[in-house]
């Protein structure tokens, strides 16, 4: 029998960081919650990241996943930007990892890959193969969605990415 995997897909951001959480058995997905982690933009740049650390804290102790999945974030032209996306990022990764979960990292195009078949597609895919994939599934913005979308990557994934693990450290 195959046991039950919880996966919480993490889309970083430090104005919206989506959230969304999933669960696998086998082949099979199924839709549990997902959700969007605001942060004040009028607040200075430390304390926006303690929004963002506490609201995914919350999220993770609420719903207990077994494994984390975090979006790699992409270089923009603006190196300013970069970085705080960057340190949302390190928030993303930090909040699974510190309540001892294993996380996973992938590139946007792996997860769009995953997803809908090929590495470029735009958000009406995305909502459109979520739906398909889980039809109870739930979410409001594209944040949430893409977090899906991650988690479900991650599901298509996670044996081939632990036994790469296991490879390189024998």
């Amino acid at each position: 029998m195959t046991s039950t995997i919880r996966i919480i897909g993490i889309d970083p951001g430090l104005r919206r960081c989506g959230w969304g959480i999933i669960e696998t058995s086998g082949n099979s997905l199924r839709f549990v919650a997902s959700g969007t982690v605001t942060s004040d933009g009028d607040m200075d740049l430390a304390s926006r990241l303690c929004q963002l650390h506490d609201g995914l804290a919350e999220v993770v102790h609420a719903y207990t996943p077994d494994e984390a999945a975090v979006e790699q974030t992409f270089v923009n032209k603006d190196a300013v930007a970069t970085l705080k996306l960057g340190q949302a990022r390190g928030i993303a990764m930090l909040v699974p990892a510190r309540a001892g979960l294993p996380v996973a990292e992938y590139a946007p195009n792996a997860v769009k890959k995953s997803v809908i078949g090929v590495g470029h597609g735009d958000k009406k895919q995305i909502h459109m193969m979520l739906k398909i994939l889980m039809p109870k599934v739930e979410f409001k913005g594209n944040d949430a969605a893409d977090a899906l979308a991650i988690a479900i990557c991650h599901a298509h994934n996670r044996g081939g990415e632990r036994m790469r693990k296991m490879l390189a450290s024998a």
